[in-house]
């Protein structure tokens, strides 16, 4: 019986020796926490104030080069250029404002073919049965600002074949994200399309529509104070993943796509611009605007973020990293001296 006493005492010094040491660690991992927390708080980037500079609306700056001459297609609200070849546009572009996103114009779903098209354009017959979504390239959301912009937005020479996880999944996504941006920024000017230049390509109906592996946007914000462009390139299909991890810059983009963007900015500028990005600078969330909000809406003075201080970044991420880690040294602790089945549910709950 001594001995038997004996071996428990040991066991239960074990485990309270066990759980001292990882005790220790969890007070050291709070204080990084503690710290970590601290300078977030410290370099987080702030709003501040906008001042109006210099810079105002130019005319056709969304437009990318067309160095053929090939005939531009103008609609309500955006421009594009077909490509016969694949039938669809090659890109569309567009300038929107933070008040066009308040607009009252509700979806027509009048989806049909574009007579502006001389060598005509996909049908509604080409989609049918076909598996695919009639994506919209420049999506109806932008165009709540009047009836014949949101009409005009279901031309079939503004649809792209997606697949359904994607066009109502991972690209919804990006559309709202810059509708926020636009409404963040106060304006943006936006291009976007299909990737046409990795084939060849399935194709669907009787018009041979092909079905691109890829999509792309590219956004500028040519307001001041902070001029900045991004880019984003996502494959045909549906992802669980953030928008973030599509991000890239404009010159990936141009490279990718064989289009030159933004060909009316100064060569100074559009270098600078084109060629780096930081998704720090934009605000990642999905723009949304009740129908009270929309018939409420008066145009607010806008504000700009601060560029985020390198240790606000790093200490952001190191805190994400430490969380974890504390998360794991409690669970092992609690392991010591919780029976197995009260643990499987803690970890079920933390899971």
């Amino acid at each position: 019986m001594a001995t038997k006493s004996k071996k428990t005492n040991s066991m239960v010094d074990k485990k309270v020796g066990k759980a001292k040491k990882m005790g220790k660690r969890l007070l050291l991992l709070a204080l990084v926490v503690l710290v970590l927390w601290v300078v977030t708080l410290i370099f987080a980037p702030s709003e501040v104030e906008y001042k109006p500079g210099t810079t105002t609306y130019i005319a056709g700056l969304e437009l990318p080069a067309n160095p053929n001459g090939e005939p531009v297609i103008t609609h309500s609200g955006y421009s594009l250029l077909y490509s016969e070849e694949h039938e669809q546009p090659l890109w569309v572009a567009y300038h929107l404002t933070q008040e066009e996103l308040y607009g009252t114009d509700s979806r027509k779903d009048n989806f049909r073919a574009d007579p502006s098209i001389a060598t005509g354009s996909a049908t509604l017959a080409d989609y049918k049965g076909s598996g695919y979504d009639r994506g919209h390239l420049a999506p109806a959301a932008d165009f709540s600002w009047s009836e014949e912009a949101m009409s005009d937005s279901f031309f079939l020479s503004n649809m792209s074949p997606q697949a359904p996880d994607f066009n109502r999944g991972i690209w919804s996504t990006l559309e709202a994200t810059v509708r926020n941006f636009a409404d963040t920024e106060g304006d943006i000017y936006v291009v976007t399309g299909p990737v046409l230049t990795d084939g060849p390509y399935k194709t669907i109906g009787t018009n041979k529509v092909s079905v691109p592996k890829q999509y792309y946007k590219v956004i500028l914000d040519y307001t001041e104070p902070e001029l900045k462009a991004i880019g984003f390139v996502l494959p045909n299909e549906g992802s669980n993943a953030r928008v973030e991890t599509f991000a890239t810059s404009v010159r990936q983009v141009e490279q990718l796509t064989n289009l030159d963007f933004f060909p009316k900015l100064p060569d100074p500028v559009e270098e600078k611009l084109e060629t780096s990005f930081s998704v720090a600078d934009w605000k990642f969330d999905s723009f949304q605007a009740s129908a009270a909000q929309r018939q409420g809406f008066e145009k607010a003075e806008p504000t700009v973020q601060t560029k985020a201080h390198p240790l606000y970044t790093m200490a952001k991420g190191t805190l994400t990293k430490v969380l974890v880690m504390v998360k794991k040294q409690s669970l092992n602790l609690l392991d010591i001296f919780l029976p197995k089945s009260v643990m499987k549910q803690v970890q079920g709950i933390v899971s």
